[in-house]
């Protein structure tokens, strides 16, 4: 049941291109980001230019030096030098460190996407980042699952068990310390539901894992997605279009992929 995980390409040089492109679409920053996001655009801006006279666009002023204000703005200021060594940067001691990774400062502000599908969650928790990147078995959060009708949510005690090891520096990625402050005030996580089924509709979770359906083929490849939404799934039946999660596209399934499934009407409607 685990998915399909192929680890992230993700490079200093792709980090620098990501975030352009997240200030563009007006990603809710995390923390004092906004400078990392600035930053990565006069770095892009100057790759227009292929010399000191340029040909197109404006070169760096050489002395313009942008100066990191934390660790996730050091981790994009040292890829935008990279992709263009006229850039002048400076890195304080103190935001030196390797930590939080380049990728989890990304992916914190990727799940806050304003303008990406799916509902703005009270937590920016990418599943590309947890489970693409770093191999966690759905189960290992969503634990039980195999077991119960319902799909199990991780609680904040879960989550406090591996960032409670993390080093203190990590606080400064916004999400972390909601899930902190949830952890303090013994709060759980009201996380917005976007997979919901009719109240009349009796669909197990324990059956399906059961019989190696695999979590994707309802919930889409949620190891590439740093916002979690519905993926959009739809055909043709007899003239009538029938959508992700109606009765008409879970029989298809029934039908097509599983021989022995019933689409009897009382194995989900009683």
């Amino acid at each position: 049941m685990s998915p399909n995980r192929q680890k992230p390409k993700d490079t200093k040089s792709s980090l620098a291109r990501r975030a352009v492109g997240c200030a563009g679409r007006g990603v809710r920053v995390v923390g004092s980001s906004l400078l990392l996001l600035s930053a990565v655009l006069v770095a892009q801006g100057a790759l227009a230019s292929s010399d000191e006279h340029g040909q197109e666009g404006a070169p760096v002023p050489k002395g313009d030096v942008q100066v990191a204000t934390s660790v996730c703005e050091a981790h994009a200021l040292r890829a935008a030098q990279e992709e263009n060594p006229a850039i002048q940067i400076e890195i304080p001691p103190e935001f030196a460190g390797q930590w939080p990774s380049g990728n989890a400062c990304l992916s914190a502000e990727l799940a806050w996407d304003v303008e990406a599908p799916g509902p703005m969650q009270p937590i920016p928790f990418s599943h590309k980042h947890h489970s693409g990147e770093f191999g966690l078995d759905c189960q290992y959060c969503h634990s039980n699952t195999g077991d119960s009708p319902t799909a199990g949510m991780p609680s904040v005690e879960l989550c406090m068990g591996c960032h409670a090891q993390f080093p203190k520096s990590y606080d400064e990625i916004e999400g972390i310390r909601i899930l902190k402050q949830h952890w303090e005030n013994k709060e759980p996580i009201e996380w917005i539901q976007i997979h919901r089924l009719p109240e009349y509709v009796q669909f197990r979770h324990n059956r399906h894992i059961a019989a190696d359906v695999p979590c994707q083929r309802c919930h889409g490849q949620v190891e590439e997605m740093d916002k979690l939404y519905l993926v959009p799934e739809s055909f043709w039946r007899y003239g009538v279009p029938v959508n992700k999660l109606e009765m008409g596209w879970c029989i298809e399934c029934h039908r097509d992929n599983h021989n022995q499934a019933d689409i009897d009407c009382v194995r989900c409607h009683y």
